[in-house]
C-alpha cells in the first residue's frame, strides 16, 4: 500500500520533496498555501466601512438603539456573519458558523480528468467540499478586465472529465445573508499531484449568492472542509475518503500558518521541525467541529471568564467570542467598532495591549498584545470580533491568529488536537 505525508506551503512555488520528523519519516510534497496579505485585510475592512456607510445614506441603517444603546441591526448583522447550529438533535449542523469575508489562507485542489484547478479555503470548520460550476450565478464576474484575477471564478465542467460521475442530489447551505446552491457530483480530487482521491462526492454550486460579496471579492473559488463527516451534507469528507483509500500514512493533518510568512498544510503526518518542544493533545469535546473545552480566557488581569467551548478554524482569520465578551475586551484595550461591528485600535496603543491566555486543559496559551492587532497603512484591526453562536454549538473560535502561534496537530483518527509553539519563519 502506497503511503504519503502531503504538505501545502507557500514556501515554494513548485513541488520539491522534503524531509519531516513528525508521525511519519517518509517524504512529504509542499505546493503553494497564500496568504491574504494584512494590507488586503485592511483594505477589505475599509470596503466593508465604506458600504456600510453608502448602505446609511440609502436609507439601509446598519444601525439602531436598543436599550438605549446603539447597535447593529440584526439584517445587517446576518450580512456580516453565518449563523451556528440551531438545535440539540444536530439537524441544522450544516449552518455554517463563521464569516469568510476574514479568511486570509488558500490553497489549491484538482478535480477531474484531466485535472481542473480550484481554489480553496482549507477549512477546519465545516466538512463538505464545493466549487463553482460552468454556468454559476453570483459566482464571480469574467470579462476581459477580470479573466485573470481572483474575481473572475474558476468554474466546474463536468463534460471536460472522464472521471465524472453524475450524482444529482440537491446541496444547499444556509449563510446569514442567503444560500447557496448546487448538486452533488463525484470526480477524482487531487490533492498535490498525486493523492487521487477517487470517486469523491462534491458539489457544484450553481447559485453562490448566499455567500455575498465576500465570495465575489475572496481570492478562493470554494471551500474544502476538513471537519468530520458527522456534520458533512455529503455525508463523506475528502481527508476521510483519503484515509478510506489508505492514501495518506496517518489520519492525522497539521497547520503551521507562521507569522509573516510562508505557511504549511501537511496531510498524513506532521512535520516536528515546525514547532519547539512536545506537542500537548486535547480531545475533543465534539468530533463534529474541532471543538474542544476551554477552562477560561483571560486578558491580563483586565478581563477573564469561566469555562466555555471553543473550536480551532484555520477557515477564520480572527479570534471571535460572544458579542457581550468580545466588547468587554475592546473597551478593556480602547478598541473602537466601526458601523459593522469590526474594532480598530490606535496604533501607538498597541504596545499596551495585555497578553491573552486560553486555558485549554489546565495548560495556558498565550498571545501577547501585539498578536491581536492586523496593521497595515497606519491602522490597526483589532483581531477579535464578535458573533453569537446559537446552543449547542461552539461559543469561540481560536482562528489563524491563535494557529499562526501554535502549531496545530488535527489527530482524526484519536479525535483530539495537539498544539505547541510554532517556530518563527
Amino acid at each position: 500500500m502506497f503511503f504519503r505525508a502531503i504538505a501545502l506551503s507557500a514556501a515554494f512555488a513548485l513541488a520539491v520533496p522534503a524531509h519531516a520528523d513528525g508521525d511519519s519519516n517518509d517524504n512529504f510534497v509542499r505546493i503553494p498555501l497564500n496568504k491574504r496579505s494584512n494590507h488586503e485585510m485592511v483594505a477589505a475592512h475599509l470596503k466593508r466601512e465604506r458600504d456600510a456607510l453608502a448602505a446609511i445614506l440609502e436609507g439601509k441603517q446598519p444601525l439602531k438603539e436598543k436599550k438605549g444603546k446603539v447597535v447593529i441591526s440584526e439584517q445587517f448583522a446576518e450580512q456580516r456573519r453565518l449563523r451556528g447550529v440551531d438545535g440539540p438533535d444536530g439537524k441544522d449542523e450544516n449552518v455554517i458558523i463563521k464569516d469568510y469575508a476574514n479568511a486570509q489562507y488558500y490553497g489549491t485542489v484538482h478535480i477531474g480528468e484531466p485535472e481542473q484547478e480550484f481554489t480553496v479555503i482549507w477549512d477546519t470548520g465545516s466538512a463538505d467540499l464545493w466549487v463553482p460550476r460552468k454556468g454559476c450565478q453570483n459566482c464571480g464576474y469574467c470579462n476581459p478586465f477580470t479573466q485573470n484575477t481572483s474575481i473572475c471564478k474558476d468554474k466546474y465542467d463536468s463534460s471536460q472529465s472522464s472521471h465524472y460521475n453524475k450524482d444529482g442530489a440537491d446541496f444547499e447551505i444556509q449563510y446569514g445573508s442567503g444560500s447557496v446552491k448546487g448538486m452533488f457530483s463525484k470526480d477524482t480530487v487531487t490533492l498535490a499531484q498525486d493523492i487521487a482521491v477517487h470517486d469523491q462526492r462534491f458539489a457544484e454550486v450553481q447559485d453562490a449568492k448566499g455567500m455575498g460579496v465576500a465570495y465575489v471579492m475572496g481570492k478562493f473559488d470554494g471551500i474544502l472542509g476538513l471537519a468530520f463527516d458527522t456534520i458533512a451534507i455529503g455525508k463523506t469528507t475528502v481527508f476521510g475518503s483519503a484515509i478510506e483509500q489508505g492514501l495518506v500514512k496517518d489520519p492525522v493533518f497539521a497547520f503551521y500558518l507562521g507569522d509573516e510568512g510562508d505557511g504549511e498544510l501537511t496531510l498524513g503526518g506532521y512535520d516536528s521541525t515546525k514547532f519547539e518542544g512536545d506537542l500537548t493533545y486535547v480531545d475533543l469535546d465534539k468530533a463534529t467541529y474541532w471543538q474542544i473545552k476551554l477552562d477560561g480566557i483571560s486578558l491580563g488581569d483586565t478581563y477573564s471568564t469561566d469555562a466555555t467551548t471553543g473550536i480551532v478554524d484555520s477557515g477564520t482569520s480572527l479570534l471571535v467570542g460572544p458579542s457581550a465578551e468580545i466588547t468587554k475586551i475592546a473597551l478593556s484595550v480602547g478598541a473602537k467598532p466601526n458601523v459593522m461591528g469590526e474594532y480598530t485600535i490606535d496604533c501607538k496603543d498597541v504596545d499596551s495591549i495585555p497578553e491573552i491566555s486560553f486555558k485549554i486543559d489546565g495548560a495556558n496559551y498565550s498571545l501577547p498584545g501585539s498578536d491581536l492587532v492586523i496593521q497595515a497603512n497606519n491602522i490597526c484591526l483589532f483581531a477579535m470580533m464578535g458573533m453569537d453562536i446559537p446552543a449547542p454549538g461552539p461559543q469561540w473560535i481560536l482562528g489563524d491568529v491563535f494557529m499562526r502561534k501554535y502549531y496545530t496537530v488535527f489527530d482524526q483518527g484519536n479525535e483530539r488536537i495537539g498544539f505547541a509553539k510554532a517556530v518563527k519563519n
